[in-house]
């Protein structure tokens, strides 16, 4: 990560900061960069007992429409990247897990904002009440990995965290199932 000699902070808000910050280049040169400054988050993907993973339809404001995603949410001040998982798997699906495997993460934006997202495989859940937000219309989708990978290739699933964690699922069931008969 590049020095930063300067930051104005030009919006603070409960989800975010945005700032322009000054940063040097690798040749020297200082820049001046609007950043968006995230706290991170951490996403889940629940594997139910019959094979079949549970997606979530919700409804996001900044795209102006319903989208299929993976339970997911911003992490709280000091909050582990897994609490906030198992808390999200909760609040929105209505589950608790018995175990949560990580399945790696990403930078969400790095062309503007510093969020990281973790990714989790929930397993071993139990179904608890669920515990929906004011702001949130959530519905649960729940469907083969197969089904769920035929709607990001049609482009029907287009978030990226749902995508990469689909993704990793799907390679560490092939590397599972190679292992199974190696």
């Amino acid at each position: 990560m590049s020095e930063t000699p300067s930051r104005q902070t030009v919006f603070q808000g409960k989800v975010l900061d945005v700032g322009l910050e000054e940063h040097l280049m690798p040749d020297g040169r200082s820049v001046t960069f609007e950043i968006i400054r995230h706290p991170g988050g951490a996403a889940v993907l629940p594997l139910l007992e019959d094979g079949r993973i549970l997606l979530i339809r919700q409804f996001r404001p900044a795209v102006g429409r319903v989208i299929y995603e993976i339970p997911a949410g911003r992490l709280e001040p000091g909050e582990p990247a897994g609490d906030c998982a198992a808390r999200e798997l909760t609040e929105e699906a209505g589950y608790v897990a018995s175990e949560l495997l990580p399945l790696g993460g990403c930078w969400s934006t790095v062309g503007f904002c510093d969020e990281y997202i973790h990714l989790f495989l929930a397993r071993g859940l139990s179904v608890v009440p669920r515990c929906l937000e004011p702001d949130e219309f959530i519905e649960l989708c729940p469907m083969p990995l197969a089904d769920a990978l035929r709607l990001v290739a049609s482009g029907a699933i287009d978030d990226s965290k749902t995508q990469l964690a689909l993704l990793r699922y799907q390679l560490l069931v092939r590397e599972l199932d190679n292992d199974r008969f190696a």
